[in-house]
């Protein structure tokens, strides 16, 4: 286990280091020049040059690329470690930003996430219990269609019928836990549900198709014939296996949400990584959208590494070595 620890992390840091070179590609090197737009429309050529000198764009592309690594690695002058640079709009260290933004992003990651897996997980067993019935035509409709309603027409929907037509909740804004936690929960539902319409869903689909091919194995019938309960059937050897794929799409679906959920958080206002993506796009904000960037791989990367460790409780058959 150690050995494979040691070359997964070696593996996350290339992948790390491959990105960050893409991105910095991608945000240094194809939009118009980033000095110009630090320093404004109305600057002068003179007054341009010496921004790109304090930059440090005026060096070979190799070096400024080396320095933006050192600076995430080590730190720069007036800027710790980790250094993403500065934003282009308020002059603040990016990764003061993500650090400020974080905390609204993972809470509607974590709630989100929780409300789709344990809707989607259910609906999708029950339906592959049920296979052929109403019932499992009914869930399985439902769910196509909720998969089918894009999130900033579910949030806008809810918006209008839950906060202006009914006023049950109070238009969503981001109260950080510690805080006042029944505020906290209360401000995040609407957002909650709008994503989970859409993940579940999908987690519905996947899993009731995982589960009928599971509920078919050989393995199965084997059980059923020594006398055990269906309970035990299902919950211990039909779930158990059909949950490897779902647990490798939500390890990257959650992910990415950690990253910020850029829609949802625009379309209510929260103050999460995602909304500061937006600006920084909005603003072509070069440090922040790539700082967000970096953020968001940075999850999904780790995410993959959890799962990759989940699998040996969920399937005894996976060893790592």
């Amino acid at each position: 286990m150690t050995s494979y620890l040691a070359r997964r992390a070696l593996a996350v840091a290339g992948v790390l280091l491959v990105i960050c070179a893409v991105t910095f590609v991608i945000f240094y090197v194809l939009p118009s020049d980033p000095a110009v737009q630090a320093c404004g429309k109305t600057c002068t050529p003179e007054r341009v040059a010496e921004v790109r000198a304090q930059m440090g764009l005026d060096r070979p592309l190799w070096e400024q690329f080396g320095g933006y690594v050192a600076g995430i690695v080590a730190g720069r002058p007036g800027c710790h470690v980790p250094c993403l640079g500065f934003s282009y709009q308020n002059a603040l260290p990016v990764w003061d930003l993500l650090i400020d933004r974080l905390g609204a992003s993972a809470s509607l990651a974590a709630g989100a996430a929780l409300l789709w897996l344990a809707v989607g997980v259910t609906v999708g067993v029950v339906s592959a219990l049920r296979r052929g019935s109403v019932l499992d035509r009914t869930l399985m409709i439902a769910t196509l269609t909720s998969a089918s309603l894009p999130v900033y027409f579910v949030a806008m929907v809810l918006l209008l019928l839950v906060v202006r037509v009914t006023g049950l909740l109070p238009y969503p804004a981001y109260v950080p836990l510690a805080d006042d936690p029944a505020a906290w929960a209360g401000n995040l539902i609407l957002p909650w549900v709008t994503l989970a319409a859409l993940y579940a869903a999908m987690y519905a689909r996947l899993t009731r198709a995982q589960m009928i091919e599971t509920m078919a194995e050989p393995y199965i019938r084997t059980a059923r014939a020594k006398g055990l309960h269906e309970r035990t059937v299902v919950a211990k050897h039909g779930m158990r296996a059909a949950m490897t794929p779902v647990v490798t799409v939500f390890g990257m679906d959650l992910g990415g949400l950690l990253a910020g959920a850029m829609i949802t958080e625009t379309v209510y206002g929260l103050p999460g990584v995602g909304r500061l993506a937006y600006d920084g796009i909005v603003k072509s904000d070069q440090p922040v959208i790539l700082g967000t960037t970096l953020l968001a791989a940075f999850f999904i990367v780790l995410a993959n590494l959890l799962v990759d460790l989940v699998y040996a409780v969920i399937d005894p058959r996976v060893r790592y070595s």
